[in-house]
């Protein structure tokens, strides 16, 4: 095959890509933008194969097959509650692709200064990306503690396993000879530098996480395509690299956190937050309808807990319903409700709400104390206002959506127990705050009825 054939296809799955992430800045557009960006990379991956000069394409066609029918039956199977621990197993698969790669690149005829530190770029933020991503998927799923975990020292062990990578890649670049000896030790050091830097990470700030290491996995098979010269894999890094560092910047925004603190896992120290006591209020499925009937303006705030209950669709009804009533309904999503970047907007979609009732933070703010009920669906740390006045809480300084300003506010929860960062929210003993407890598609159903009968 011609290079000038080649390089016209790459150039083509290029384009596919740039218009496939454009397109997927639109909740309307997502889905064909995902599909163009696979189409491009089906067409990159199956023109880099016919270009090589590969003697069998056994092993090829079954280790694609094995991936499509993990892929489809994933795809099917995992619940919109496992989509945060899905994307972060995806960055790690990225992250251990890329060092796969580079490792393999060592055994090339080319042994430049340029390959060499190109593929221990790849090594290491692979390494770093899929043991952290293993990490994230364990804090998400709750197999191990949300919460940060630290130690004396963590910081100074961090930089000392930082500075022997840095040590043992650059013998590697000066003397070849040592490759072999020391790249296992660069993968262990990589491997263990990722772990080391997301266990002290709390769980409020997974989503931050989340959108950091899809960048860390881009980057990597950025490196790792300049170790292997194939431009389409470097297109294709940039892309994730670059994407996946501008949605951590506006994360790390709306978590008020600064991107240096993130990539160097400088989180605020957790405090010991003030203790919150009060009377709660709990509120009927009767008494909700009550006042919601009467409301001219409604807002639902939805959080984690929709994902848990799949209310997602009762809610788009229980809208439609307070919408037929005369009632102002709008959506208020915050940047890091759930626990992946987006992952509301996804529920909400999936239940086709109309994109033009989702309102942002920013948005919504503002007229918060004109809206006559705020319907809190599961949220916990995104609406709580110790974020606002606790100096001593770990979440202080994180900008909220100020339901408890609200005339009225429902907190649809099972219990009173914490949210996912292990803080407790005074907004529940707030004197306009009613608790409407027990299942939130149940609950909403429960209400709905009352307005069907």
């Amino acid at each position: 095959m011609s290079l000038e054939v080649l390089g016209g296809v790459y150039i083509l799955a290029a384009i596919l890509f740039v218009f496939g992430l454009k397109l997927m800045s639109s909740p309307a557009t997502a889905v064909r933008g995902n599909l163009l960006s696979s189409v491009g990379m089906l067409i990159a991956v199956v023109i880099t194969l016919l270009s090589k000069e590969i003697i069998d394409y056994r092993y090829i066609a079954g280790a694609a097959i094995l991936g499509a029918v993990v892929g489809a039956v994933a795809a099917r199977r995992v619940a919109m509650t496992g989509m945060p621990e899905m994307v972060a197993l995806f960055n790690g698969s990225g992250g251990i692709g890329s060092l796969l790669v580079g490792w393999a690149a060592l055994y090339s005829d080319d042994r430049s200064a340029f390959t060499l530190i190109t593929v221990m770029i790849s090594i290491l933020i692979g390494g770093v990306t899929f043991s952290g991503s293993l990490v994230a998927w364990a804090k998400l799923s709750e197999t191990i503690g949300s919460g940060a975990i630290t130690f004396g020292g963590q910081r100074l062990v961090n930089v000392l396993i930082l500075l022997a990578l840095v040590v043992c890649s650059v013998l590697i670049v000066f003397n070849p000879a040592l490759t072999f000896p020391l790249v296992f030790v660069v993968i262990a050091l990589s491997v263990l530098l990722g772990v080391m830097a997301v266990i002290p990470i709390g769980g409020a700030d997974m989503p931050v996480v989340i959108s950091l290491l899809n960048s860390y996995s881009g980057l990597a098979a950025c490196a790792a395509g300049f170790a292997i010269n194939n431009t389409i894999l470097i297109v294709a890094g940039s892309l994730v690299g670059a994407a996946g560092l501008i949605l951590t910047n506006i994360m790390c925004k709306a978590m008020n956190r600064s991107l240096s603190n993130v990539l160097f896992s400088g989180f605020a120290a957790p405090g010991k937050a003030t203790k919150v006591e009060g009377e709660v209020k709990p509120i009927t499925a009767d008494d909700a309808y009550l006042i919601l009937e009467a409301a001219s303006s409604v807002v639902m705030v939805p959080g984690y807990g929709m994902a848990v209950a799949q209310a997602q669709h009762v809610v788009r009804e229980l809208g439609e319903l307070l919408e037929a009533n005369g009632a102002d309904v709008s959506y208020a999503i915050h940047p890091v409700a759930g626990r992946m970047p987006g992952h509301m907007n996804v529920l909400l979609a999936e239940a086709n709400v109309p994109y033009d009732q989702l309102i942002e933070m920013d948005e919504i703010n503002p007229r918060i104390e004109n809206i006559d009920v705020a319907i809190v669906i599961g949220a916990n740390d995104v609406v709580n206002p110790a974020a606002r006045e606790d100096e001593n809480s770990p979440i202080y300084g994180m900008p909220i959506i100020n339901v408890d300003y609200a005339r009225t506010v429902f907190v649809l929860k099972r219990s009173m127990a914490s949210g996912f960062s292990g803080v407790d929210n005074p907004l529940f003993f707030g004197e306009n705050t009613r608790m409407l407890f027990g299942d939130a598609k149940q609950s909403l159903s429960s209400v709905i009825a009352e307005f069907k009968s």
